[in-house]
């Protein structure tokens, strides 16, 4: 089966009643569980991105005290889920203040992660890329964000 195009999905869409567009919906979140935290986004985070972005912190904050730090190939694998689940929130929001405030935590949370960073240079290197990155996306904001955002960025630099 080849799946429609957008187009050709918003086209059908339309000719739908809302109860069948409610169903399909709930039908769609059976499927998978990233289908259920998108719509989860939709009804109830779209409007509230401080909420959003709070409730997100705190996961990352439970996903890094569970990291394994006995060795740094299991904080690899452990910073790596962590980066993961960022970036799965990151599409669900497509905000741009959203994404470089969630990579500024992750890279402060990487900073302080026990033993240092510096000692992996695979670990050293995540750091960086997602430093750049997020070099990147503050060019893309508002002025006064890009100046703000510019102070923190200068500030993640390991002591």
């Amino acid at each position: 089966m080849k799946a429609a195009t957008v187009k050709q999905l918003k086209e059908e869409l339309k000719e739908l009643k809302p109860t069948e567009v409610i169903n399909l919906c709930l039908r769609l979140s059976r499927f998978k569980k990233e289908n259920k935290e998108l719509l989860t986004y939709l009804l109830y985070y779209a409007e509230d991105e401080t909420g959003f972005l709070h409730d997100i912190k705190i996961e990352i904050d439970e996903l890094f005290d569970e990291i394994n730090t006995s060795r740094y190939y299991y904080m690899k694998k452990g910073v790596r889920k962590v980066l993961r689940n960022i970036k799965k929130y990151i599409r669900y929001s497509s905000s741009k203040e959203t994404e470089v405030e969630l990579l500024f935590y992750f890279c402060q949370k990487l900073q302080a992660i026990q033993p240092s960073i510096i000692g992996s240079p695979v670990l050293l290197n995540l750091y960086n890329r997602q430093k750049a990155l997020i070099e990147k996306r503050i060019e893309h904001l508002h002025e006064d964000l890009q100046y703000d955002y510019g102070e923190m960025l200068s500030e993640l630099q390991f002591k």
